[in-house]
């Protein structure tokens, strides 16, 4: 009796086990790109995809005073380095109340801010 619970539980196990892994393949192959016979179409398919890509990125409003490292490096201008000296800046100073007050950042000139002006917010 012992024996069958044990085979019952593993063979239940088992199912969950492959189920799991078929939903995973089903739900990766539902957001797969096409496949193409030729290459230079998957290559045109490619390039659009960056492109669509980038520009969504772009065109994304940063609000400066709860923007992470990740979200402010995707402004003209503005790496890692920068990034932080944001976050950092907030931290001592509290919120920016203009986008403005970005340049008061060490490292970030009225450029940057006037380059990134219509992506930057800094209220939600």
């Amino acid at each position: 009796m012992n024996a069958h619970r044990k085979f019952s539980v593993a063979s239940l196990l088992t199912t969950t086990v492959f189920s799991l892994l078929f939903s995973v393949v089903a739900f990766n192959n539902a957001n797969a790109d096409p496949c193409f016979d030729d290459p230079e179409r998957a290559y045109e398919y490619l390039i659009a995809k960056e492109k669509a890509i980038t520009q969504a990125r772009e065109q994304k409003v940063i609000n400066i005073n709860r923007a992470n490292e990740g979200e402010l490096v995707s402004l003209d201008g503005i790496g890692s380095s920068k990034a932080q000296a944001i976050i950092l800046y907030r931290d001592m100073f509290g919120d920016f109340k203009t986008v403005g007050e970005l340049a008061k950042v060490k490292g970030i000139g009225a450029k940057t801010v006037e380059k990134n002006q219509r992506r930057l917010r800094v209220y939600d």
